[in-house]
């Protein structure tokens, strides 16, 4: 049966406690670490050698979305009621808003060491001790805004910028990739920080924290965060119903991106599924 995935800012106060109850028990059993761990094997940049799947990458949106789809079945193994929900951050755009709530994942972390202290995710809960990371930091962290240097979420303009283009990627396929969805959506910009962070990048950037390195599985926004850019990919597809995954065929023998990244119709690691396969989830779940 096809399962829906709604706006944070819509679930019912039970909503909210069945799916932090499902973080948890994940948590709890050691399996959410275990995606964590994954997202940090798989954050290859542009500028290291070796295939680029889930960055900087055409297989940027399939990859998470595989990822995301996986770690759903993991909560809905846990409790079947529940589902990924989406943060629109062109709408919820506030260090107070949704989903910055106690009872959902708590707010922004303290000044002194960015340690988040409020909702169910605290350290001083017991519940959520970080153990696969790229620190030796034991607690959640988050800078809402970037206090140091104040910096605002993507708009619904931003995000228009990135669907309305009808390519979805172009050579040279990475980071610098002048045209196309897939690189406009990851948030790679000209010019240098913060105006080259955009949409997806600069929602990372803005939460902080965690949030900023391969680690950023560790805080639980990360998923909210990727299901609303898996909306966007949605979103694309129906705009631009005769667009498809690019590059069909893997850059030839000579070329700087051969062996580099995946093409349509090739096995997307870890799994055994393609991109092409990956392009429509109209028969697993639909966004409400």
């Amino acid at each position: 049966m096809v399962y829906t995935r709604k706006d944070v800012s819509t679930l019912t106060r039970a909503e909210r406690r069945r799916f932090v109850g499902a973080l948890l028990e994940l948590k709890r059993s050691g399996e959410y670490d275990d995606y964590v761990r994954m997202h940090i094997e798989y954050y290859t940049p542009d500028g290291e050698s070796g295939l680029r799947a889930a960055h900087m990458a055409p297989s940027f949106l399939p990859w998470h979305r595989k990822f995301l789809l996986d770690f759903e079945r993991a909560l809905r193994r846990v409790d079947a009621s529940v589902t990924v929900p989406y943060w629109d951050w062109t709408r919820n755009r506030t260090r107070t808003a949704v989903p910055w709530t106690e009872d959902l994942l708590g707010g922004d972390g303290r000044r002194s060491d960015r340690q988040v202290t409020s909702g169910p995710f605290a350290f001083r809960n017991g519940r959520w001790t970080i153990t696969a990371g790229v620190t030796d930091t034991e607690y959640l962290m988050r800078d809402l805004g970037r206090s140091h240097d104040p910096l605002a979420l993507p708009t619904s303009r931003d995000v228009e910028s990135a669907v309305a283009d009808p390519l979805y990627d172009t050579a040279p396929w990475n980071s610098t990739s002048p045209r196309g969805f897939r690189n406009k959506l990851e948030g790679w910009g000209p010019g240098h920080p913060p105006a080259s962070w955009r949409n997806h990048n600069r929602v990372h950037r803005w939460v902080g924290g965690h949030m900023v390195s391969g680690a950023s599985v560790n805080d639980p926004v990360f998923w909210l965060h990727h299901a609303f850019v898996d909306l966007q990919w949605s979103r694309w597809r129906r705009r631009h119903p005769h667009a498809r995954y690019l590059p069909a065929e893997p850059p030839a023998p000579g070329d700087a991106q051969h062996g580099r990244i995946v093409a349509r119709r090739e096995k997307l690691p870890p799994w055994d599924v393609t991109p092409q396969q990956m392009e429509d989830h109209g028969a697993i779940y639909r966004y409400a």
